[in-house]
């Protein structure tokens, strides 16, 4: 019998964290728009003032684990490079920007000198200027060229808004300097009217990858004067291309290197980034090229005050009885609603566009009970708005009009809204990168903020607001991405050769894996070899075999029964866990229940809806090993890393009350099983083992299962993934190893890079693991620790002291970090109970 886990199948930092405490607190933000005055002596109370007061009502103090005090830092200044054009400095001055930052002239420089370069620093530290500066030069020299465009530049951005953003930025930048700066965006949404114009006419072209992988790349002879001049490639939010999108994205790069090799061109990439671990590989790794690093933030920056709050236990009951949490969602209302009433601007983060709403509802309704006049005071913000109603937020939150909103990381990703007083981020958002991005939209103009992280109920959650040093004491994480993923790469082979015909001299620039995949693509016929290179010989187009943001497969359109109206479309491969037959979908604001999912036809019938609850699918997974790459003993038992076979099939969903989280049911699904062939690492104990660790036969699958779940629950804390990106099987004995042996694996085929990570740094992971399960209050397991809503044994069996013991003993036998490649700080150690004991919790 096998016990599984496996859910359906994107940030800056505010520089160098300090944990030292501050005893002076600055005011917060206090740039007024026209419609907030400003108080008696402009002065807003400080973070510190802000918590004490949210934190003042019963029982309230018992909520914040920890406070986190991050002292201002002051600016350092310095001058533009002399290359860059008086009237670009001039233009830049007109802004209100008297001086570059330090790390603005330094990035500045490396581009003019011809370098790809990261810039990989702090929220609102200026980085669209560091690369703006050396693009608008250039561009300003182009326009004096005989046919007014010598050289151009491209944007990249992971989201239409982000590029609509930055053009109304560019454009208003470059006012001064007329028509030598033409900027505009080529996007689906661009009509087809401004489209010539767009490729004959603009210099600096604003689009997104997907744009880049379907309409320009296979169209290049169409874009050939674009390119013959294309001078930059400005990617911008490069941390958000990771995991599987990401190795999509870096072959996209690929091709538009190659294709601007073949017109002559040879362009700089300028990179912006969120704070992450070694930046400088990571852009290497998606670009394919050297690319120098600019981390060192000179930018100044408020006083932080960071608080870990966790939600109270309810009278509430759970699966088995298991105590159940006060739900972040309903926590961050509350606080919302308490931010507003003090007159404090703020926004929250919501990881869902569901319960960005949900926020906003409750918040509203709590302030009606108080003062009716501020129900209008406060709102949500979310994806799928038409861009007028986004800038109507913005402007209204810029202005005080709004003090406050609920948002989801369509306002994370560059959107301008600076100002803020306060940040709540209802649950963990998956790696430190987000939580420092969505905690710096605060005091942005240098002023104090207050930052507050509202734990949901989940291991992950739990062990960061009871480990702090987890979250403030280490580095924000490496970003994962793996060109080399055979699925991802064979499909970028053959659009390549669409565009041009491969040839021996580009398979290096493709990665090593191209010379084992090229004959495979000839022989499904998909290439032609000839003499001369590899040829796309199909009247398909080949850039449709890649779905850069997807699994593949045929999307599944979601359409209104009674009107026949397409409300959108879901990934094939998550289909069967989004839109099962009574599935609760949203779209834009409203609800609807899924009445039949025809996969057959792949539509998903849908009819308006109110239902008070949330649906959440159910899975069992059987897994095969394929082919182990390397192994290490860690005892009698080994650490795994190799290729596997899942078979998963969704066989039930839960029906959950909205706000409390409580069960109301669970109904059985009818739907075919599917395999998927990917990467996992896997772990397994021997008898001897059990026998030190004192797990009998007959707890042995609960401790296995409840590892299983809880490993799984803390794996983003080390890899850059969300936990729908992985799943997991545990196996009494399984027919490969056999051994008792637990596998987590990656969601996605072929592999994403994340169960490669959980590989290397098993020894923190599983560390955590076990802290997380043996430092949770609970008896016998929880949402908090080692149960999973997605769990399609029901959670059963679980036994968490067992689990405790297991890893215990397990990771007592790990071998230790080698010493020529130290690995990240260790985590401290289980704080409840020694390595091996019973857990009283």
């Amino acid at each position: 019998m096998a016990f599984n886990h496996l859910p359906a199948a994107m940030h800056d930092a505010l520089g160098p964290l300090s944990a030292t405490p501050v005893t002076d607190s600055v005011p917060m933000a206090t740039n007024h728009g026209p419609g907030r005055p400003p108080e008696s002596g402009d002065s807003r109370p400080s973070p510190g003032t802000v918590l004490d007061r949210l934190t003042a009502g019963a029982g309230r103090a018992a909520r914040i684990t920890h406070t986190e005090h991050l002292p201002p830092r002051a600016g350092r200044h310095a001058v533009w490079p002399d290359r860059i054009r008086p009237e670009v400095i001039n233009a830049i001055q007109l802004a209100g920007v008297d001086h570059p930052w330090a790390h603005q002239a330094t990035a500045a420089e490396h581009a003019l000198d011809g370098e790809s370069v990261v810039i990989a620093t702090g929220t609102a530290s200026g980085k669209s200027l560091a690369y703006l500066a050396p693009v608008l030069t250039t561009l300003l020299e182009g326009s004096e060229a005989p046919n007014g465009r010598g050289t151009t530049a491209l944007y990249l951005s992971p989201t239409k808004a982000l590029a609509a953003d930055q053009r109304r930025a560019v454009k208003a930048l470059a006012a001064p300097l007329g028509n030598s700066v033409r900027p505009a965006v080529y996007d689906g949404d661009t009509p087809v009217e401004e489209r010539e114009w767009v490729r004959q006419y603009a210099n600096y072209v604003l689009t997104n990858p997907d744009m880049l992988h379907r309409g320009i790349l296979p169209a290049h002879p169409r874009w050939s004067s674009f390119l013959r001049s294309l001078r930059y490639v400005v990617i911008d939010e490069c941390h958000t291309y990771r995991g599987v999108f990401g190795s999509h994205v870096a072959q996209v790069l690929r091709r538009l290197r190659r294709v601007c090799a073949r017109y002559g061109s040879d362009p700089v990439f300028l990179l912006a980034s969120a704070t992450a671990a070694e930046p400088a590989s990571a852009a290497g790794r998606l670009t394919g090229l050297p690319v120098h690093e600019v981390a060192d933030d000179a930018s100044p920056r408020g006083e932080v005050v960071f608080a870990l709050w966790e939600p109270p236990l309810t009278e509430l009951h759970g699966e088995k009885g298991a105590p159940v949490r006060r739900t972040a969602t309903a926590e961050t209302a509350d606080i919302l609603t308490d931010l507003t009433l003090q007159d404090v601007r703020s926004v929250a983060f919501v990881r869902s566009r569901r319960g960005a709403e949900l926020v906003s509802v409750i918040a509203q309704e709590r302030l009606a009970e108080v003062d009716r006049s501020l129900v209008g005071r406060v709102a949500a913000y979310r994806g799928g708005y038409l861009p007028e109603e986004r800038r109507a937020l913005e402007r209204a939150l810029h202005s005080g009009e709004l003090l406050g909103l609920a948002a989801t990381t369509a306002l994370e990703l560059g959107i301008d809204v600076s100002g803020l007083d306060a940040v709540v981020i209802a649950g963990y958002p998956g790696t430190r990168a987000s939580l420092w991005q969505q905690a710096g939209r605060a005091g942005r103009a240098g002023q104090g903020a207050l930052a507050i992280l509202v734990a949901r109920d989940d291991p992950l959650d739990t062990f960061l607001v009871h480990h702090p040093e987890a979250l403030f004491q280490q580095p924000v994480e490496s970003t994962v991405l793996d060109p080399d993923n055979p699925y991802v790469l064979a499909p970028h082979l053959c659009a390549a050769a669409a565009e041009l015909p491969l040839t021996e001299a580009d398979l290096a620039l493709f990665g090593p894996a191209v010379p084992e995949l090229l004959p495979q693509l000839v022989t499904a016929g998909l290439l032609r070899r000839r003499t001369t290179g590899w040829y796309w010989t199909r009247r398909e187009r080949a850039a449709d075999l890649a779905d850069i943001r997807g699994e593949g497969g045929r999307p599944v359109q979601i359409v209104e029964a009674g009107t026949g109206r397409l409300l959108g479309t879901v990934d094939e491969g998550a289909s069967h866990t989004a839109v099962h037959d009574g599935a609760v979908h949203l779209h834009q604001g409203r609800t609807y229940l899924v009445k039949q999912l025809d996969l057959g036809d792949s539509v998903a019938l849908v009819e308006e809806a109110t239902p008070p609850y949330s649906t959440t699918a159910r899975d069992t997974t059987a897994i095969s090993v394929l082919e182990t790459d390397t192994e290490i003993p860690w005892g009698g038992g080994r650490l795994c890393y190799g290729s596997v076979e899942v078979t998963n099939q969704v066989v039930s969903f839960l029906r959950r009350r909205l706000i409390t989280g409580e069960v109301l049911g669970e109904s059985k699904l009818d739907l075919p099983p599917r395999t998927l062939r990917t990467r996992a690492v896997w772990w397994t104990v021997t008898e001897d083992q059990l026998d030190a660790a004192r797990v009998n036969p007959e707890q042995l699958g609960g401790a296995l299962h409840a590892a299983e779940h809880a490993s799984i629950g803390m794996l983003p804390l080390f890899a850059t993934c969300d936990r729908r990106d992985i799943g997991g099987v545990s196996v009494p004995l399984h027919p490969d190893t056999l051994l008792p042996t637990v596998f987590v694996y990656d969601g996605h085929p072929g592999g994403a890079g994340f169960a490669e990570r959980a590989f290397h740094t098993a020894r923190e992971w599983l560390t955590a693991t076990r802290e997380a399960i043996a430092s949770c209050e609970c008896e016998a397991g929880c949402p908090s620790c080692i149960q999973s809503p997605k769990c399609g044994n029901g959670n059963e069996p679980l036994h968490k002291r067992a689990a405790v013991r297991l890893l215990g003993e397990l990771l007592r036998s790990a071998p230790p970090p080698k010493t020529e490649t130290p690995d990240p700080p260790d985590l401290p150690g289980p704080r409840t109970a020694e390595a091996g004991a019973e857990v009283t919790g």
